[in-house]
């Protein structure tokens, strides 16, 4: 593949070294996602592809390591080529967690800690602050692309994650476009509103999708241009939650994982997830534990409650499993 010249490139110097893959495996829609790709092997996150479809037309963004480790990247370039790539460079940073500060929580957990008193602190507290140590790299993207992390949630409603990221893939390869300039093989832009609202009801149902989640991703798309506007609000908050909710078929839930993604919100929380509650209760206390015990878990770190919840995540806690393995995630009021 030959080298093109970008449309649009620039170097990233950022404030504090970051994981790539902690950092933007949020986005990546399992290891067969058409719009990120990396290479194979150790240095997989050394260099990823996006493919954007941005407000101002598609883009492929690449960004490559300069400096350190992708464990610890501290300085990077970014091109990017297409109609929308000066649109994406312009907000590569805040998709590495520019922005995103992280000296509340510290101060926070330290004095729960109890660093500043000669008595013991809070366990918790203490236990958080040595997984913060773990993850200093650990940054909250803000990609600021609405329409595709509502759709990817959507998607993710009344279904196993294994079934929802299969339909993204067929969706995206079936009704998206070859991502612009050199990108790598497959790599694809997703469709705008009106091409998402274009699929026949047929794709949706080859690609496993009911009825509900296809209405819902069809109204979300025909008011994409007002959810964009939501990021003037900034990161998240409840009057974004609120602009989602107005949507039929966007609940909490849905409204968090967008918000999460797209906006960068540290605080709200996806409640009505079938596994989060029991992996944060678990984490905690030993025992599993429901929407209303994992927030009261998390409200001495109001503020920063989707922070906390990325870091105990990033471990890789598993909650213990009772009964029947669950097939069916019903999502569709949340």
């Amino acid at each position: 593949m030959g080298e093109a010249t970008p449309d649009a490139e620039r170097e990233l110097a950022l404030p504090e070294p970051v994981d790539l893959a902690e950092t933007l495996i949020f986005l990546r829609r399992g290891r067969g996602d058409p719009t990120t790709l990396t290479a194979d092997g150790p240095a997989s996150w050394q260099e990823i592809w996006r493919a954007q479809r941005t407000p101002e037309g598609p883009a492929t963004l690449r960004l490559r390591v300069l400096d350190g480790p992708p464990t610890a990247a501290a300085r990077l370039h970014a091109a990017a080529w297409g109609p929308g790539a000066t649109w994406s460079l312009e907000r590569a940073g805040e998709l590495l967690g520019a922005g995103d500060d992280w000296s509340g929580l510290d101060a926070l957990l330290a004095a729960r800690a109890g660093e500043a008193d000669a008595v013991p602190g809070d366990p918790a507290a203490a236990a958080l602050q040595r997984v913060r140590r773990r993850r200093r790299g650990l940054r909250l993207t803000r990609s600021h692309l609405v329409l595709e992390a509502a759709v990817a949630a959507v998607l993710e409603q009344k279904v196993t994650g294994v079934e929802a990221r299969r339909a993204w893939r067929q969706l995206v390869r079936q009704h998206g476009e070859r991502a612009p300039g050199p990108a790598p093989e497959g790599l694809t832009v997703m469709p705008d509103g009106a091409g998402w609202r274009r699929i026949p009801d047929h794709d949706w149902h080859r690609a496993g999708v009911g009825p509900q989640r296809m209405a819902t991703i069809r109204r979300v798309a025909a008011v994409e241009a007002g959810l964009q506007r939501t990021l003037a609000l900034g990161r998240g908050g409840p009057e974004a939650v609120a602009a989602f909710r107005s949507i039929p078929g966007v609940g909490l839930w849905t409204a968090a994982e967008v918000l999460q993604r797209a906006h960068g919100d540290p605080d709200t929380v996806s409640v009505g997830d079938a596994h989060l509650p029991h992996v944060i209760g678990t984490w905690f206390t030993g025992d599993r534990t429901d929407d209303a015990g994992m927030l009261a878990l998390l409200a001495p770190y109001a503020g920063h409650r989707h922070r906390v919840v990325r870091l105990i995540t990033s471990l890789g806690v598993e909650a213990p499993r009772f009964g029947a393995k669950a097939t069916i995630e019903d999502h569709r009021a949340r």
